[in-house]
């Protein structure tokens, strides 16, 4: 049966998994930027966006109470606001845009590694969160000044009917790029050859986007520790909670089928996902 490994990336490449699991055998460099993977063509830095250690409350998630201390989780999971830029082909290409608040890092981590915004080829959007959406904004003006900015038709429109004005920030948001905002249906050719995959559930069109070998998972799963071996519990902030575990299992599995390297935007600092065999 295929099951996800956690592996951590370490400076001299090693990957070892958590309680016993058997080791990653990732074909990959790994170097600091924050993080830096390479697999094969692509070039894949990892960008923490928020300040410090980030635990999320166990009460978040719906597990539980004994299976929360059994796996060591009750004082909180392991967490992250992330951000993943993609070289490739001359090109790059940064998966969401982190909180934008005043302690935010991605501007920093672009900085560290010779970049700003105007270097930024293509900005996929997962969903919109305030948390992946808010750094398209710097001082009330675009952030990424030749960005083409995608995201799911199905996610637009889903925050442009919600009720009660919660989607009016991720409109304004998305307004200010104008022209150079793009929405796709799933299925349709992306940049680079990146496929957009449908994972529903946490929002109306969450996505999930394969590069190469990598697969940007968005928040399919808040609390890695919990979910990667329990993908049947939910974080609260899921919309569509059994949408949200289907497209879990979904994602999970695909990614075992396909011998992919997952990244989602709060796995803990120094983790990625691995598919392994595992009886």
């Amino acid at each position: 049966m295929a099951a996800f490994a956690i592996a951590a990336l370490s400076s001299c490449g090693g990957s070892t998994g958590g309680d016993g699991a058997p080791q990653a055998q990732a074909d990959s460099l790994v170097t600091r930027a924050d993080m830096t993977l390479v697999l094969d063509s692509i070039k894949v830095h990892w960008l923490k966006d928020n300040e410090g250690d980030k635990l999320m409350p166990p009460a978040l998630f719906d597990a539980p109470d004994s299976l929360m201390s059994r796996l060591g989780l009750q004082e909180g999971v392991p967490s992250s606001v992330s951000t993943f830029l993609v070289e490739c082909g001359g090109r790059r290409i940064l998966f969401d845009t982190g909180n934008g608040a005043a302690d935010s890092r991605l501007m920093a981590g672009l900085d560290s590694l010779g970049l700003g915004g105007g270097d930024i080829d293509y900005v996929m959007l997962t969903h919109l969160h305030g948390d992946h959406i808010g750094g398209m904004l710097l001082d009330g003006d675009v952030a990424f000044d030749r960005a083409q900015v995608y995201v799911a038709r199905q996610e637009y429109d889903g925050w442009r009917q919600m009720p009660d004005g919660k989607g009016a920030q991720a409109m304004e948001t998305l307004g200010k790029y104008g022209e150079r905002l793009h929405l796709f249906d799933y299925g349709d050719s992306l940049p680079c050859g990146i496929v957009a995959l449908d994972a529903s559930g946490h929002t109306p069109g969450h996505t999930a986007y394969r590069i190469g070998r990598l697969l940007v998972v968005g928040d399919l799963m808040h609390g890695v520790a919990l979910q990667s071996s329990y993908p049947e519990y939910c974080a609260s902030y899921d919309m569509d909670k059994e949408r949200a575990v289907g497209a879990r299992r979904a994602m999970m599995e695909y990614a075992c089928d396909e011998g992919l390297t997952v990244v989602g935007m709060h796995f803990p600092p120094s983790l990625y996902v691995d598919c392994l065999p595992v009886e």
